[in-house]
This record gives C-alpha cells, structure tokens and sequence, in this order.
C-alpha cells in the first residue's frame, strides 16, 4: 500500500512555488525557475483605487454670477443717486428763482477822461513808447431785492484793439439790495516798450477821427449773501466796450465818448489750471 502525499492548505509566499506544488511539481525544479525569472516570483500588485475628487464647477459659476449682479446693482443704485441728487438741485433752484428773481449786477462806464496818451519814438525808430494817464469813472448797481454782493478788490485793464493802454485798481466794496455805488481810479502806464507791430497798430488808431476804441477790462471775486445764506468767492470778469478816446492837445484833458459803451458780466469758473 502507497502512501499520498496531501498539498499543505498554508498558504506560500510564492504564487509559482503554490502552482507548482498544487500540479505536482518538483520544488528544486520550482526554486530554479523562480531564480531564473525574479519578477516571475513576486507578484503583481494592482494600485489601489482612488477616486477623482469632484470639484463643484457650478458653485463657481454661482459665484461669479452673484458678483456681477452686485456690481450692476450698486452701478444703478449709484445712478439713480446721482440722478435724484441732480433733479433735487434742480427743485431748489428753480424754488431760489421763482421766490427772489436773482438777477446779475449791473456796470456801466459813466465818464472817461484823458489826461495822457502819448507815443514817443525814438530817433532811429528803434523803440517806441506809451505814457497814459485815464481817469475812469464806474458805477455799480444792484438790481436785487434779496441778494447783496461782497466784491474783492478790482484789477482794471484798459485796452486798445492791440495794445494794453494801462492799468488800475479798484478797491473792494459793498454793494447793498437796490443799491448803486459809483467808484473812480486811474488807468495808467509810464513809458511802456512797444513792439513795431503795435505802434503800428496804435499810430493807426490815433489818426481816427473817432477816437482810439478802448475795452475796460476788470477782474474781481465776489461773495453772494441771500438772507441767512452765504456762497462762496467766484470770480467775475466785466468787459466795457463802446468807448472812443482821443488824444489830448495841450494840458487839458479829453473826455471819451462813453454814450455807446456796453458792459458785460461774467462768471470766472475755475477748474484746476483751466479759468472757464
């Protein structure tokens, strides 16, 4: 009677060697082939599996949705703000003129008397220059019933077509509701260096019949005062035209005709380096 040989229900480190022993093989037979193919005898491992983590695309898409329509809200809160606050400003000044009538002042140039207006060119015509002396009369008018006007000191210029006649001063003054105050000072240069163009420009002017057309220019900043409300300085810029002055003969002075002048007054808005 032959005794069997059971396979061990153990398992082996090696998967070959178990086939192997599992068929019947010899196991000397078993270690040499192991040893001649080693990745043969270890087995192959399958990396685990790990899932793909799932990113929440459409959160994204929320939240960029979300972003915008805050953005559009506050764009259109902010101009229905600024819209409002317009029509507001609109309400209350239209209430301002409805209730007082504010109107601009008033300036008219009342007399104009010259006492110089020389021009002196040299011996070589080589320079030419102007001596002037003006005695220049001016009258302020306030037309309104709720509004008086705070005015700095004045800076008057009289001019020619081309040519800068001379300069003054006016000081700073009150002007009272329905109220007019006149003012007098003196536009003067003292030998002022003239170009060829202008003395050209100015002899041309001189040989007139009617007169030298002179411009009255002054430049001031005023303050507005409406019951209890008080506005800031803005400048205001006066223009005279329409004057015709002649030349003196003689030490008596010559009144400019004054009948035809005209004054115009306007605002001097400041924004940065620009004077609108």
């Amino acid at each position: 009677m032959t005794d069997r040989v059971h396979p061990s229900s153990k398992p082996t480190p090696n998967g070959t060697t178990t086939a192997a022993a599992a068929a019947g093989a010899n196991p000397s037979s078993v270690t040499a082939a192991a040893a001649t193919n080693p990745t043969a005898s270890k087995p192959q491992l399958r990396p685990p599996y790990r899932p793909q983590p799932q990113y929440p695309h459409h959160h994204h898409r929320r939240h960029r949705r979300s972003n915008r329509n805050i953005c559009c809200c506050c764009c259109f809160w902010s101009i229905l703000v600024v819209l409002a606050l317009g029509l507001l400003a609109a309400i209350a000044a239209a209430a301002v003129y409805v209730l007082y009538h504010p109107t601009r002042p008033e300036f008219t140039v009342t007399s104009l008397r010259i006492a110089k207006l020389n021009l002196t060119t040299s011996p070589d015509s080589s320079s030419s220059r102007l001596t002037a002396l003006l005695n220049l009369t001016v009258s302020s008018k306030n037309p309104n019933g709720h509004l008086t006007f705070f005015y700095d000191a004045f800076a008057v210029t009289a001019s020619s077509s081309s040519v800068q006649i001379g300069n003054g001063s006016i000081p700073a003054f009150v002007s009272e509701k329905k109220n007019e105050t006149t003012f007098r000072t003196i536009v003067a240069s003292s030998s002022q260096d003239l170009d060829t163009d202008a003395t050209t420009s100015l002899r041309s002017d001189l040989k007139k019949k009617g007169g030298v057309p002179l411009k009255i220019q002054m430049d001031t900043r005023v303050k507005v005062k409406m019951e209890s409300l008080r506005s800031k300085r803005v400048g205001i810029r006066v223009t005279c035209q329409g004057i015709k002055a002649v030349a003196p003969k003689g030490k008596s002075p010559s009144v400019a005709s004054v009948s035809d002048a005209k004054c115009k007054v306007d605002l001097r808005i400041k924004i940065w380096k620009w004077t609108f």
